[in-house]
């Protein structure tokens, strides 16, 4: 199963498509700021100003060391490293992701504090008690054993350490109308509900500190996006979802829109505590 996901986000030439797309917008490879990025830096629904805000909610010093959980291109990672000045590793399956993100950290110039490996969340290649933090974004909804990747969370976070969590959650309708920007098929779709998500977390030792149900500003983020879209259809080869999705971009747009507000999708953030030893 793990092969089928790594294919779908494993996008050929992805690193040299996205140098190419930089230059042609006029942009210094070798002096990137993370705004330069914002068009592909940030494939979650909320963005980067979602991400900011949910930081904010934490306090991480800078001497801290945290994991991105499914980091893709590595643009939470950047932005948690400029945020906080903190040691983020970004782990991934999409090997092409990785490359792509260990460039993109170097036209930034936060090699010093971002680094990046290929690896599954279902066995995480670090000592337990290592990491002051977890981000797990818009990744659970590619994995099918989440207790799994919960206790891998557990294992490698210190005690009270904090899981940032932002994901997709089942709403309580079908159909899941597809592709989306995790799945082009029903296969590696696995939505759950936040009930039983929270349950998860909990069972395997994390007391929640902070939740948000943030589907009506996620239905928000879509509408705008589909009117920009409308206004101004992205150009071939042009820095965008495109370049990593292919043909299937320019339907998650509608596609989103729809499964919000038709209630099959929500999206949460939490955090959560890691409060003792299990």
């Amino acid at each position: 199963m793990e092969s089928e996901i790594k294919n779908h986000y494993n996008s050929d030439n992805l690193t040299q498509n996205i140098k190419t797309a930089l230059i042609k917008a006029g942009k210094n490879l070798s002096n990137l700021e993370l705004k330069d990025l914002s068009p592909i830096d940030q494939i979650h629904t909320g963005g980067a100003r979602s991400s900011i805000e949910l930081f904010k909610k934490l306090t991480i010093p800078p001497d801290a060391r945290v994991l991105d959980a499914g980091c893709g291109i590595g643009g939470s990672s950047r932005l948690l490293a400029k945020q906080f000045n903190c040691k983020v590793i970004g782990v991934d399956l999409a090997e092409k992701f990785i490359e792509a993100a260990t460039f993109l950290t170097q036209c930034t110039r936060l090699e010093n504090l971002v680094s990046f490996q290929q690896d599954s969340v279902l066995e995480l290649p670090f000592e337990d008690n290592t990491f002051d933090a977890v981000l797990c974004q818009h990744i659970l909804m590619n994995i099918e054993d989440k207790p799994a990747a919960v206790k891998e969370f557990f294992r490698v976070l210190k005690p009270n350490g904090k899981l940032i969590l932002h994901e997709i959650a089942k709403g309580e309708n079908d159909p899941l109308l597809l592709p989306v920007p995790w799945a082009d098929k029903s296969s590696i779709s696995f939505l759950e509900s936040w009930d039983v998500m929270s349950h998860i977390f909990k069972k395997h030792g994390f007391d929640i500190e902070f939740f948000s149900d943030q589907t009506y500003s996620a239905c928000t983020g879509w509408e705008k996006f589909n009117a920009i879209s409308q206004k101004r259809p992205p150009r071939p080869n042009a820095l965008g979802l495109g370049i990593i999705f292919g043909k299937n971009a320019k339907f998650f747009g509608k596609n989103m829109y729809s499964n919000f507000t038709n209630h099959s999708i929500c999206l949460v953030e939490a955090i959560f505590k890691k409060s003792y030893d299990k």
